[in-house]
């Protein structure tokens, strides 16, 4: 099942420095092996803000719940899910 999956962080400003930075080395990390396990087919940044617009291809819902939480900077996100489908005009 295919997902678009809008990510918006929103790090506290009084974030204690060191916990940012292994947050986002963690969260470089997790995204790096998920997008090689092929299940985060697409990252893309959306350009002059912290979020991303990213492709998920997950075996169901469970799955793509799983891999969200697990993100270092969930609990920092405001994420919008849209379930994809073929579009009947595609050349793809």
């Amino acid at each position: 099942m295919l997902f678009a999956v809008h990510m918006t962080v929103n790090l506290p400003p009084d974030l204690d420095p060191a916990v940012r930075t292994s947050t986002v080395a963690a969260e470089k990390e997790y995204a790096r092996k998920l997008q090689h396990s092929g299940e985060w087919l697409h990252l893309w940044r959306c350009a002059g803000q912290y979020s991303n617009l990213s492709v998920f291809d997950v075996t169901d819902n469970d799955r793509l719940n799983e891999l969200l939480w697990g993100l270092p900077l969930f609990p920092y996100m405001d994420v919008t899910v849209t379930p994809l489908a073929r579009h009947p005009s595609a050349v793809r």
